[in-house]
């Protein structure tokens, strides 16, 4: 059995406690590795290695620091296949999603920032007869970097790259539910002697070790994705600290159908947007709403199709969803099904557990799962699943559908789908989220901002965002 390890200063340590804890593949339930139960010590010795290598490092070139994100880029890519086994077999993902998404994205996530950062320019302000301000951007320092489960590495390295790009020193923690491709990035970089301490990796659960990374006080940063109720705790510990924040937090998307749509393209669309990833990633679109003139027709296919689909172990080429990432969401995605029941929904497709044969018979799946009936401020309805779970509800007007899709707490995407122009930029407008989708879905350009309003987040992340968020500004006047 493999024992994962911490990596800090450039070597791979055991936890200064001794202590690990089970890595539970979520295809079988069985245990598969032991993870590091890093406490507040090991974090310590991980923020002394960054902050001593800040000084070399922030002191580099540009040019040299994006040669390295370069260098980071090509490490991954060569060890793709493990990669790719990897973070399947760590998260319960089809082999095919992790082939196609998340190890590519990793990679484009360095390759990006590698040549963004030598593109940044700053800003200047003439004051005419007077004289000229310029603006400084200096790296912060030593930053916390802290990735949820549903993305694992996709997420880590979005984190990483630019802060390490734009001069800073990292302490990062990946989730302790998939920490596996985090600890193959620890690989790589002895695989390219990336320099020491620049970037140190410290596993463990979020109340000890995300904690200890968060309270300290060389920390100037917490870039975290994960769930919303975190991210308050974190925003109470950092801001009487005066670090920067950056969190992305939960969503409960809406997915807005008028009946002038391409209809196979909307329902191809719909399906993916529903149900990738089984439902676990924060940009699903779990509210479906459905303008009446196309309402039969929708659920009609939709339902016919999600009964089709193929749930299975991740190493199936014919699966289409793998496992839920732990038995513990998988009883709670459940719960929300008997609750919906309760509220008076009716379950058209799936609604229950499946069953695999050996070796897959603990595994932790659920049938996608399609619900009827709910009203649209019923709890199914306003909190967040993150699981193969959507609702579908029938609408007449924008008035009354913009109404049901902004009631939640939540901010984070919508998607419309509409031929009407006007109405796209209408509802563009008036949705309250930080992305919007027109006829498309998880179309991602990484140089645009990425974020939630309301309870979905604070700040933005992606291309000039993310540097800035790493970055102080420091304004400079020089008199004429």
């Amino acid at each position: 059995m493999e024992i994962i390890q911490n990596y800090i200063n450039g070597e791979f340590v055991a936890p200064k406690g001794g202590n690990y804890f089970d890595n539970i593949e979520p295809a079988k339930g069985t245990v598969y590795s032991q993870i590091p139960d890093s406490q507040s010590e090991d974090v310590e010795e991980a923020i002394k290695a960054a902050n001593e290598a800040f000084s070399s490092w922030s002191g580099l070139s540009i040019e040299a620091r994006g040669d390295w994100m370069m260098k980071f880029s090509e490490g991954i890519a060569a060890r793709m296949e493990e990669f790719v086994e990897a973070e399947s077999r760590d998260n319960g993902k089809p082999i095919k999603l992790a082939e196609h998404v998340d190890i590519p994205r990793a990679i484009s996530n360095f390759k990006f920032f590698a040549t963004g950062i030598q593109h940044y320019a700053s800003e200047s302000h003439e004051m005419v007869g007077i004289g000229i301000n310029y603006t400084l951007r200096k790296p912060l320092g030593v930053v916390g970097c802290i990735s949820p489960w549903n993305l694992p590495l996709y997420l880590f390295s979005w984190k990483i790259a630019p802060a390490l790009a734009t001069g800073n020193c990292v302490v990062a923690k990946p989730s302790e539910v998939t920490p596996y491709t985090a600890y193959l990035l620890c690989k790589v970089m002895e695989d390219i002697n990336f320099p020491k301490g620049v970037l140190n990796i410290v596993h463990g659960y979020g109340h000890t070790a995300g904690d200890a990374i968060v309270r300290h006080e060389i920390t100037k940063a917490i870039s975290f994705t994960g769930g919303t109720t975190t991210g308050k705790t974190i925003a109470k510990i950092a801001a009487p600290m005066f670090k920067k924040l950056s969190l992305e937090l939960g969503g409960k998307n809406p997915n807005i159908i008028f009946d002038d749509c391409d209809f196979d393209e909307m329902l191809s669309t719909t399906i993916r947007s529903s149900f990738a990833n089984q439902g676990q990633i924060c940009l699903c679109g779990s509210r479906i709403f459905v303008q009446k003139g196309i309402y039969e027709r929708f659920k009609a296919e939709f339902v016919a199709k999600i009964k089709r689909s193929k749930v299975s172990f991740p190493n199936n080429p014919k699966a289409q969803l793998g496992a839920v990432v732990s038995k513990s969401h998988m009883e709670k995605v459940l719960s929300y099904i008997d609750l919906a029941k309760e509220e008076g929904g009716t379950i058209l497709a799936g609604g229950h557990q499946v069953k695999l044969d050996a070796p897959y018979d603990q595994g932790f799946y659920i049938a996608p799962t399609i619900i009827e009936g709910l009203k649209f401020d019923c709890r199914t309805n306003q909190e967040e699943i993150f699981g193969p779970v959507v609702t579908i509800t029938p609408f007449e007007t924008e008035e009354e559908v913009l109404q049901m899709a902004n009631s939640t707490d939540y901010g984070l995407s919508a998607t419309i789908w509409t031929n009407d122009l006007k109405r796209a930029h209408r509802m563009a407008n008036d949705i309250e989220a930080g992305i919007v989708w027109i006829n498309a879905w998880l179309v991602r350009d990484l140089r645009t901002p990425f974020g939630g309003t309301k309870s979905s987040g604070v700040g933005r992340e992606g291309g000039w965002e993310a540097m800035k968020f790493f970055t102080e500004p420091k304004n400079v006047f020089v008199k004429y």
